[in-house]
């Protein structure tokens, strides 16, 4: 059975901390974080020096003002209560602890006690009051939600997800994210020889269904510039899959486009940080990436429509990857990626309907879907 929340001494909490947990409390309430730092948007490193403390006042920033979402989620991960009079832990210590530097022994070793004998099960979902059974597959579940499904979907918590009955099914349904590389990779490789050696032979030209007169030549040395286009194409595509098939909103009274949805992408956002399923599976992936390669042979010549779609299919194995990255990786303070981190969970936890690049922000300029920047005013 789960233990209750119990009440925490500062001395308790500090020795904790002491140990390697990540306690922080928030008006008397305490939270265990320990297994959120890696995945924190800010990085490990700030919630580590924030341990042992109070968060109540960088929650409402600056420099980031926490979603209600965000305040949400932080309940998942509730423990107990400051003892009354004991609110104001001390302050931190040597960096990176967040705790004061002189512990006494008895207070580890009580503090190590505890933690063996308290259940530290996350309050993830409350079964009882959520609107679905989640001792049950949801996909045949969400699309009797109706109008209150986009609501729902939207509140993200932090457990696995089970979407059929078929053992079969669900492991289809799942997938590691080096799986996605080790797949595709080899496919990428041989694909871009094949292209480049075509090209060789001299053989493919431009336009030559329609005029020979006028058919220009397509040489071994484009293939570069013809495998970079392909990957631009990708970007723009993963953008418009994100934002109007996977962000379409069904109509409430439809189950079938709504379970089309959480299957899609719904349960994506409902459990954000299940690591089975933040790449596309190579099964039904390859139905899709079959679909795209039959249209470019449809428009371009064989060769060049290859060579379009390889590059193409390189770009989708970085957005596959950069995704699970985003979501488990730990990017340095300003670089590019910590940027991009902290851009795609904005859009996860507030900014649904906009912040679709995934890879990159570029599209969502001149579609005007960037996610706005924070501002804070000074108090009087």
């Amino acid at each position: 059975a789960t233990a209750g929340p119990r009440s925490f001494s500062a001395a308790e909490v500090r020795a904790r901390c002491a140990q390697g947990a990540c306690l922080v409390s928030c008006h008397r309430r305490v939270y265990d974080l320990s297994g959120f730092v890696r995945l924190h948007p800010g990085g490990e490193q700030l919630l580590r020096r924030r341990a042992g403390t109070d968060v109540s006042a960088a929650l409402d920033g600056p420099p980031h003002r926490h979603s209600a979402n965000a305040r949400r989620w932080l309940e998942q991960y509730y423990v107990g209560e400051i003892e009354p009079g004991d609110e104001q832990v001390p302050p931190r210590g040597r960096t990176g602890t967040g705790v004061g530097t002189s512990l006494d022994e008895e207070e580890v070793d009580a503090a190590d006690q505890t933690l063996r004998q308290t259940d530290l099960c996350y309050k993830t979902v409350n079964v009882e009051k959520d609107l679905v059974d989640w001792e049950k597959p949801l996909l045949w579940q969400v699309g009797y939600l109706g109008e209150k499904y986009d609501e729902w979907v939207h509140q993200p918590v932090d457990r696995p997800i089970r979407l059929f009955h078929s053992d079969f099914f669900e492991f289809l349904s799942k997938t590691a994210w080096y799986v996605v590389f080790m797949v595709w990779t080899p496919v990428v490789l041989y694909l871009s020889w094949v292209s480049y050696t075509s090209l060789a032979q001299g053989n493919t030209r431009l336009f030559s269904s329609f005029t020979t007169e006028y058919s220009i030549p397509v040489h071994k040395y484009y293939f570069p510039f013809i495998f970079l286009l392909g990957m631009i194409l990708w970007s723009l595509l993963e953008y418009l899959i994100h934002r109007f098939v996977f962000h379409m909103k069904p109509p409430a009274s439809n189950y079938y486009l709504i379970t089309l949805h959480f299957l899609l992408h719904g349960q994506h956002h409902k459990s954000p940080f299940d690591r089975s399923r933040l790449v596309f599976p190579p099964v039904p992936a390859s139905l899709v990436i079959g679909f795209f390669y039959g249209v470019l042979r449809l428009l371009l010549p064989r060769v060049l429509g290859l060579s379009v779609f390889v590059g193409g299919l390189c770009g989708y194995v970085i957005y596959d990857m950069m995704h699970y990255y985003l979501h488990y990786g730990s990017p340095k303070k300003g670089t590019y990626l910590y940027g991009l981190k902290a851009y795609h969970v904005k859009h996860h936890f507030e900014h649904q309907r906009s912040g679709f690049g995934i890879s990159t922000r570029f599209w969502d300029y001149p579609f005007q879907t960037l996610i706005p920047e924070e501002t804070f005013k000074k108090d009087d």
